[in-house]
């Protein structure tokens, strides 16, 4: 079985308790300690907790983490992005426009229905 080599490089003052409890699971606690761990999945996952925290050495048979892509540059953005928008007062004035021809019959409707057949009165 491979075997890993990790070493503490940053101390844990300030670090959370959990990470402190994790870095003493793995036999280590001071700056500079080193310990050999099995690699293994339980080993990997606590490593996993504390990278910031330690070196890890031996990890060749490992799966190499894949990179992240890079961010797409603001001309394929403005490519991607529709040719048309609707501006927000365009938005406003559909809404208004449809609220007047509406077919479902609202409270104040009716209200206001009466009114304007007394103006024209």
């Amino acid at each position: 079985m491979a075997e890993l080599t990790v070493t503490q490089v940053r101390s844990a003052i300030g670090s959370k308790p959990k990470q402190r409890g994790t870095l003493r699971a793995l036999g280590l606690g001071k700056i500079g300690k080193t310990n050999t761990l099995p690699d293994r999945p339980e080993i990997r996952g606590m490593l996993d907790r504390v990278p910031h925290l330690v070196e890890i050495e031996g990890e060749s048979d490992a799966p190499a983490k894949a990179a992240p892509a890079p961010a797409p540059s603001a001309e394929e953005v403005a490519e991607e992005a529709p040719a048309e928008e609707a501006t927000a007062d365009e938005a406003v004035e559909d809404t208004a426009d449809d609220a007047e021809g509406s077919p479902i019959k609202w409270s104040g409707d009716e209200a206001d229905a009466s009114e304007d057949s007394d103006e024209d009165s």
